[in-house]
């Protein structure tokens, strides 16, 4: 379904994947991909960012963002199947994908756009969510505007166009207890 918003394109499947297909490749994919915690600078301090990362492409595709540089790991088997339905789905050759592991609650990401050069002027980002069930906020970067959206277990966010430079988007944290979550968000990234 299309998520009608001004100066964007997003559309919602809430069942792209199955509910018993969403919890096997949860884990699979939380006790076989090579998560990480990296360190960010925040207010003139290092710290560690509030969840847990992993990053595979193609020929050791290098990203850039929040001045961190991933260098991608070699494609891992579980992850290959989804980027060729993930690409056929949305007719763009997804050649990355940033997995995110968000352990409880206390994990979040804040207000950001995917924007980085490497992305191109127009990015596509495919986001297929596995685990708990989680709030994505959007907001309008000039209107202030705010949506949310909750993201189910095996669904697919396609954002694409001009929705980079118009919104920004955030997983904030929560107060309520919530299980683990992850997230692949497959891009192309333009050498």
């Amino acid at each position: 379904m299309k998520i009608s918003l001004p100066d964007a394109d997003i559309e919602y499947i809430e069942n792209f994947y199955s509910i018993n297909e969403a919890t096997a490749l949860f884990d699979i994919f939380q006790q076989h991909l090579l998560w990480r915690q990296d360190d960010i600078r925040m207010f003139g301090k290092t710290v560690k960012i509030p969840r847990l990362q992993a990053w595979y492409g193609d020929n050791h595709l290098r990203y850039r963002y929040s001045n961190m540089t991933l260098t991608a790991q070699p494609w891992a088997t579980s992850l290959l199947a989804l980027k060729s339905r993930i690409s056929d789905y949305c007719h763009h050759d997804f050649n990355a994908v940033l997995a995110n592991l968000y352990r409880s609650e206390n994990d979040s990401v804040g207000w950001h756009s995917d924007n980085e050069p490497e992305l191109g002027k127009t990015p596509t980002i495919a986001s297929l969510s596995f685990g708990a069930e989680r709030e994505f906020q959007l907001k309008h970067i000039s209107t202030k505007t705010k949506e949310s959206i909750m993201l189910a277990p095996g669904s697919l966010l396609v954002m694409r166009g001009n929705t980079q430079n118009s919104w920004q988007h955030c997983l904030p944290k929560r107060t309520a207890k919530i299980a683990p979550r992850i997230n692949l968000t497959f891009r192309k990234i333009i050498t």
